[in-house]
C-alpha cells in the first residue's frame, strides 16, 4: 500500500490555474521605513469612489474565502506516490478521510495515471453519475479535477509537475463554520502605486519554491519598478495559465510580524503600454495563510522588499 496519510506536497490550485509567485528582483535600495507618504502614489486616488472600491473587493474576496467551495472547505490533503491507497474514514486506511464511509475505495497511481474504485455499496458520484471503477483526470494549472461526490463531499487527485497529491473538501468545514474574516491595515491611497513595466525580450524561466520547499517551474513575462520615498524598487511578476493578470509574489518588512511570513500576493491588469498600478491596499495572503491543506509559492530571497508594505491584509488568525 501507500504511505498512509501523505505530506502535503501539491501547489494550491487558484482560479484559473496553479498559485505561482513572484520573482526575483527587488529593492534596489534600502531605508524606507514604510511611512504612508510617497512620491509615487497616484494622485486623486483619496476620494471616497476610491475608498468603495476597495470595500467592494474586500467583501468580494472574503465571499469567495467563505464560499462553500472556498479556500475554506478543505478539510483532508496529503501527498500520493506510485501506489495504492485504501480510502475512508476507517484508522487502517491508507489515506484517513476526516468523514465519509469507513470505506471510499481504492485509489491507485501507476505510471502518471490515477484511478479510483469505489467500495462495494458505496455511493460515489461522477458529474451526478454513479463511480464503479474510474480513471480519474487530475486538477492542474487550467485544467480542473475529476471531483468524486460523496454527499456533497469532495475528494480528487491533484498535480504539479510530477509531484500528485489528494484533496478533500466538505461545505460544513469547521473552518468556514468559524471564520469571522481577515484584518487589513487601514486603507491609504498612498499605497496605490504608478510603476514602471519593463517586459523582458521573451519570458524568463525561473524556479520557485513552496511553502514546504518542493520546486516550482514559473515565466516571467517581465518586471515592475517603482519608487516609495525616493527609492526605486523591482518586482518581477509570473503569469499563470488562462489567466491574463499578472502575478506578482512579495514579502516586505511586515512579513512575518504583522503580515503572513512567506508571501502576499498581489494581481494587476496587463499593462496597456509600459506602466501599471501596484495598488498595495489589495495585496492578498497566499491560500497556504488561509489553510493547511493548501501549499502555495513563497517570495524568493530576491522580492523580500527592505521596505514595510503597511498596506493590504494582515496575518489570517484562525478560530
Amino acid at each position: 500500500m501507500g504511505r498512509r496519510k501523505g505530506a502535503r506536497g501539491v501547489p494550491c490550485l487558484l482560479a484559473g490555474g496553479w498559485a505561482i509567485g513572484l520573482a526575483v528582483g527587488v529593492a534596489a535600495c534600502s531605508g524606507d521605513a514604510g511611512s504612508p507618504t510617497g512620491g509615487a502614489a497616484l494622485t486623486g486616488a483619496a476620494d471616497g469612489t476610491y475608498l468603495q472600491r476597495i470595500e467592494h473587493w474586500r467583501q468580494a474576496r472574503l465571499a469567495a474565502v467563505r464560499a462553500p467551495d472556498g479556500w475554506l472547505s478543505y478539510t483532508g490533503s496529503g501527498r500520493l506516490r506510485p501506489g495504492h491507497y485504501r480510502v475512508g474514514t476507517a484508522a487502517d486506511n491508507d489515506i484517513a478521510l476526516p468523514s465519509g464511509p469507513p470505506r471510499l475505495g481504492l485509489l491507485t497511481l501507476d505510471n502518471d495515471q490515477v484511478t479510483f474504485e469505489a467500495a462495494h455499496g458505496v455511493d460515489v458520484r461522477l458529474r451526478g453519475q454513479p463511480v464503479g471503477a474510474i480513471t480519474l483526470v487530475p486538477e492542474e494549472a487550467g485544467h480542473k479535477a475529476d471531483r468524486l461526490d460523496i454527499n456533497g463531499k469532495q475528494f480528487y487527485a491533484v498535480r504539479t509537475g510530477p509531484v500528485y497529491g489528494w484533496r478533500f473538501r466538505d461545505p460544513d468545514a469547521p473552518a468556514r463554520q468559524h471564520f469571522s474574516g481577515i484584518e487589513h491595515f487601514p486603507v491609504d491611497p498612498a499605497w496605490r502605486l504608478q510603476a514602471k513595466w519593463h517586459a523582458y525580450e521573451r519570458p524568463r524561466p525561473i524556479t520557485l519554491l513552496t511553502s514546504i520547499g518542493t520546486p516550482l517551474a514559473a515565466s516571467m513575462p517581465g518586471e515592475a519598478v517603482f519608487q516609495r520615498n525616493g527609492h526605486t524598487y523591482r518586482l518581477q511578476a509570473v503569469t499563470q495559465p488562462n489567466d491574463p493578470k499578472l502575478f506578482f509574489v512579495f514579502a516586505d518588512r511586515t512579513s512575518g510580524k504583522e503580515t503572513y511570513g512567506g508571501a502576499r500576493y498581489l494581481f494587476v491588469d496587463p499593462p496597456g503600454d509600459d506602466s501599471l498600478v501596484l495598488d498595495f491596499n489589495r495585496a492578498e495572503n497566499p491560500p497556504c495563510a488561509l489553510t493547511p491543506h493548501l501549499v502555495c509559492p513563497i517570495a524568493p530571497p530576491g522580492n523580500r522588499l527592505d521596505l514595510a508594505i503597511s498596506a493590504g491584509e494582515k496575518t489570517y488568525l484562525s478560530k
